[in-house]
């Protein structure tokens, strides 16, 4: 089994490693959250919930920390401090991230997991809420508390509809049926209702059941289909219900060792669509077993006697089980390993007696045992916990101990020991000795026929003078007084009697009996001779006390006389309210633990050692209101030193005035019916009962003709205020009518008026309107003449600008063609010479270069030809190959010579436009010379021309051999490779890298174009600079 500690992280892994849950026990991991304060620890989880895919778990604790534990991913997630204790949880909401929680304050809050933000705030219960059930479509709720049931619109968050049931009643729970649109509530007499959720009209009531195993239903539990309810309390009995027929038709027999069912839930199952078979049952003992409802056979069980389980919830899926135990811890179980053990053949549990029809189901021949034939899983005992009782017999010297003896194995000795070592007892089995030291005997009879005598008349309006948050505290403390004032007289007229109760009631608030029995013992002996003044204070016990403060400290009674203050300021507050005005709970519970331990004179001493350890202030105090204040408000008083100086006092207190001779010794209350009180004056009781009764008769009656009086002139009034109310609406519609009528009047002559002056106004605007036209008409055309004249202007003068314009050119023009036609005549001829020559010098390179391309190309193909032949041994792969490699050579080839025949090309016609222009501009400067430097410019020219075709035959023939050493490496490269094909004829085993070969001859050739480049721009910079010298010369 796998632990895991939250601590003060607010997210991490469930578990470390892959869980293996082992199948005697099942767990998969166990959960705490623990501080890690200077003082570490353990923070108690309250409720767990799962979500409608059961892979998610919410879980609270009693700080209001709200985890959420994906057992999927292994993670989990701190998503919300509500910093109070949650009571309930719901996490199947429509929407998958909200979930819903209940806190101490009643109130409801709806968060987000995601975003960790309050969606919603819901209130209206007036007690803590202790079930939420969610609607199947998630879209409604219902909160139930003990004293109503509120149904909730999850979408809007808004109360729909509220359940109110008397106080006598109580709700026990109210929830929704799996899968369809039906309420059910459960009621504290046993009754049960069906309602429609939408209309909520009254669909069904189960009828009671049987008298003979009638047992007050306090759990709940319905199968995945709605069809069967099981239902337990404080019994060891289940009743199965079966809806359709709303019949009684099973009745389980738990054993002995179950006296009381704290949970019921069905284990859902895939596979037997929603009809589930398997009840897990929770008993007192923390022990929860899984039955099969129809073979009656143990299946397995979780929990033991060491580790007992609070409560638990089952995911949907029926895959895991989530089990809050006693020490405040997690439990999560794997439900396959648990189950594993089903399929082997278990002796039988659970003995059918009988099974009736289920038209007429009976009590008798419903039930099934369950026997004690089988037992799994045995709790484990620790060393030390078995208890052992020898029974002796009556010897002379154990005659004096009985007195000692207490019920359930206690000594009284024994445990005066325990609390003078510890100082009190321990809080977990305190109420345990409390019950054991004043001998309760549990007169369930005698007080509920006490409780059925009703609310007694005296406590009607106790709301009213002791208002109390709590309506379940109240109640308790209503029925507590009345059974008291039943059982006396005395108690009905005792007015600081729900102060002296109160404290008990609050403590035993959940035990009505107990808590009726402790009060009614507190009462007969610690409270001896307190009614003998009555309605006094006991004048006759503040006399003790009197007594023996003046023996103790007279001084301080010295000072409370010069102050006038008396018995009944610094002692009688104390003893009323039996100190739970002046102590906190845990002093008053350490106070009562003594004062249950010891002689009932304990408590008068305690109040004489609370003033005397007390008496530094005391002495301080003047006023009255001052003294008043101190013995009903707290006190910065160390408790244990009160009761160690009430100890002193007892011990050191003469036996005259010692309360002890005056109060008879501890007498508890007596079994079967309770013992008379009667030690108050009865006739004084019975005076004021009747005096009281005529007073509330006389009242009653008085209140009844003052009602009838105030009715008829309520009555009255009304018809006067309704008359007055009638005549004067009268005179306002009145006054309203002249008013409009007034009014109406002096609007229809405004409007007269204004009709006329809107006539005026209008006349005169249409008088300007046609003033205005007849301008604007007028100026228009004037306009339209004063434009018409600027633009005849303009035309003439435009007409004349062009004319003057048209001559200038027509000169001009005539002037420039004949300087041109001139021009054009002179470059005519020498461009027709010029063109000439070189066109016959082109056409003859252009031959030449034609027939040594056509001579190459023959010998390339020879050589190619010849290496096709060589290679025809070789495989057709390598052949084709060899192909693709020369093809690409001979491209190679063929495109580089390309290049450089156009780049000569264009080096040839760069050069002769660059000569040409530079020849046009000498000419154009030459024309304006004289006729004899234009003849010796052309000599010039001519011998300019003559050096620059020499430096152009010196470049052709660099160009030449730069062809030739291309053809020399291309040459180079056919015999090389024919020479490897040669080779690779003879040894066919040989391998040829023909991308190497390419490599190398890409290589070469970027090489050979390299250094013809460089030739090729010396050659063209000595041809320019040779150029440039005879162009300098003739300048």
């Amino acid at each position: 089994m796998q632990s895991t500690d939250l601590g003060n992280k607010e997210s991490g892994k469930i578990w470390h490693r892959k869980p293996t849950p082992a199948t005697r026990d099942g767990i998969i991991v166990n959960i705490i959250h623990s501080t890690s304060d200077y003082l570490p620890k353990v923070l108690r989880f309250l409720n767990v919930a799962f979500d409608s895919s059961g892979d998610c778990l919410l879980a609270g604790d009693h700080q209001g920390n709200i985890y959420v534990f994906d057992l999927y991913a292994n993670r989990f997630n701190l998503v919300q401090r509500t910093a109070q204790a949650c009571t309930a949880l719901a996490f199947s909401l429509r929407r998958t991230s909200e979930f819903l929680v209940a806190l101490a304050d009643y109130s409801i809050k709806c968060f987000d997991t995601v975003t960790k933000e309050l969606v919603s705030w819901m209130r209206g219960h007036e007690s803590s809420v202790f079930s939420i059930s969610v609607h199947a479509s998630g879209r409604y709720a219902i909160t139930t508390s003990s004293d109503t049931a509120q149904l909730w619109d999850l979408d809007t968050f808004q109360r729909k509809r509220k359940l109110n049931v008397r106080q006598s009643v109580g709700i026990q729970k109210v929830f929704f049926l799996p899968l369809s649109n039906t309420i059910l509530s459960c009621f504290k007499d046993n009754s049960i209702f069906a309602w429609e959720c939408d209309t909520l009209f009254c669909k069904y009531q189960l009828p009671a059941p049987p008298e003979s195993s009638s047992i007050l239903y306090r759990v709940f539990a319905v199968t995945r289909d709605g069809r069967i309810l099981a239902a337990g309390g404080k019994s060891n009995h289940l009743h199965l219900w079966c809806l359709e027929t709303k019949q009684l038709f099973r009745i389980i027999q738990m054993p002995t060792k179950v006296r009381a069912i704290r949970h019921l839930e069905f284990l859902p199952d895939s596979f037997d669509a929603g009809s589930n078979q398997v009840l897990g049952v929770l008993s007192q003992d923390g022990i929860m077993r899984f039955i099969s409802i129809q073979t009656c056979k143990l299946l397995f069980e979780i929990g033991s006697l060491d580790e007992g389980i609070c409560s638990s919830v089952i995911s949907p899926h029926g895959r895991y089980i989530a089990c809050v135990m006693e020490n405040g811890s997690l439990n999560i179980y794997s439900v396959q390993t648990l189950t594993q053990e089903v399929n082997k053949p278990p002796p039988p549990l659970v003995k059918v007696i009988e099974d009736l029809p289920k038209n007429k189901p009976g009590s008798s021949d419903l039930k099934m045992r369950i026997t004690s034939g089988r037992v799994q899983q045995p709790a484990k005992v620790k060393a030390g916990k078995i208890q052992m009782r020898i029974v002796k017999q009556d010897m002379p010297g154990n005659i004096a101990n009985k007195e000692n003896e207490l019920p359930d194995g206690l000594n009284k000795k024994r445990l005066q020991m325990l609390l003078k070592g510890y100082g009190e007892y321990p809080t977990k089995y305190r109420m345990f000795i409390w019950r054991s030291l004043l001998q309760l005997p549990e007169n369930h009879t005698t007080f509920s026929s006490l409780l059925d005598k009703g609310v007694h008349v005296a406590f009607l309006s106790l709301q009213e003078t002791y208002p109390i948050r709590s309506r379940k505290l109240l109640r308790v403390l209503q029925r507590t007084l009345s059974a008291l004032a039943h059982w006396s007289a005395i108690f009905s007229e005792t007015p600081y009697l729900p102060l002296l109760a109160f404290p008990f009631v609050k403590l035993f608030q959940n035990n009505q009996l107990v808590c009726f029995e402790v009060v009614a013992t507190l009462l007969i002996n610690w409270c001896q001779h307190w009614f003998e003044y009555f309605p006094n204070p006991p004048i006759n016990i503040l006399s003790m006390l009197e007594n023996v403060l003046a023996f103790h400290d007279k001084e301080l009674l010295q000072h409370f006389t010069k102050h006038d203050i008396t018995s009944q300021v610094y002692a009688w507050p104390l003893l009323e309210t039996v100190f739970s005005e002046v102590l906190t709970r845990e002093e008053w519970l350490k106070l009562f633990d003594n004062v249950f331990s010891s002689h009932p004179s304990f408590l008068l001493m305690t109040v004489i050692s609370y003033n005397t350890c007390s008496r530094t202030p005391l002495l301080n105090c003047n006023l009255k209101d001052d003294f008043e204040y101190f013995f009903h408000h707290r006190n910065n008083l160390d408790i244990n030193v009160v009761i160690r100086e009430a100890y002193h006092l007892m011990d050191t207190t003469p036996a005259d005035i010692h309360p002890e001779n005056m109060l008879d010794a501890f007498v508890p209350l007596t079994k079967g019916q309770y013992p008379v009180f009667n030690q108050y004056p009865k006739f004084i009781v019975d005076y004021q009962t009747q005096e009281r009764e005529r007073i509330r008769n006389d009242e009653l009656d008085y209140l009844r003709e003052r009602q009838t009086v105030e009715d008829m002139k309520a009555e009255v009034d009304q018809q006067r205020a309704e008359d007055e109310a009638w005549y004067q609406k009268q005179e306002l519609l009145r006054k309203a009518e002249e008013t409009r009528r007034e009014i109406l009047f002096r609007e229809e002559e405004k409007m007269l008026e204004q009709r006329q002056r809107l006539a005026a106004v209008k006349r005169e605007l249409k008088r300007k309107e046609m003033h205005l036209q007849d301008a604007a008409r007028r100026r228009f055309l004037k306009q339209q003449q004063d434009q018409r004249e600027m633009e005849l202007r303009r035309l003439d003068d435009e007409i004349e600008r062009k004319v003057y314009m048209r001559d200038q050119e027509i000169a001009t023009t005539a002037r420039d063609l004949e300087m041109r036609s001139l021009e054009l005549e002179s470059q005519r001829r020498l461009y027709e010479k010029k063109l000439a020559l070189n066109q016959e010098a082109a056409t003859k390179e252009m031959r030449e270069e034609a027939d040594a391309y056509r001579r190459k190309v023959d010998l390339e193909e020879h050589m190619f030809h010849k290496l096709l032949d060589t290679d025809q041994a070789q495989s057709l792969k390598t052949q084709k190959l060899i192909e693709d490699s020369l093809a690409d050579a001979e491209q190679a080839c063929v495109d580089t010579n390309w290049r450089i025949q156009a780049l000569h090309r264009q080096r040839c016609d760069d050069l002769q436009r660059q000569d040409c222009y530079q020849e046009l501009a000498r000419l154009l400067r030459n024309n304006r010379r004289k006729e004899k430097e234009v003849l010796d410019t052309v000599r010039q020219a001519e011998a300019a021309k003559w050096e620059e075709a020499e430096d152009e035959e010196f470049r052709l023939r660099s160009e030449k051999r730069a062809g030739a050493l291309a053809d020399a490496s291309r040459r180079w490269f056919l015999e090389q490779e024919l020479t490897e094909a040669l080779e690779r004829a003879e040894n066919p085993h040989c391998e040829v890298s023909f991308n190497r070969r390419k490599r190398d001859w890409d290589t070469t050739e970027q090489e050979l174009l390299e250094k013809v480049r460089n030739l090729r721009q010396r050659l063209t910079a000595q041809a320019r600079s040779r150029h440039q010298s005879p162009q300098l010369m003739v300048s």
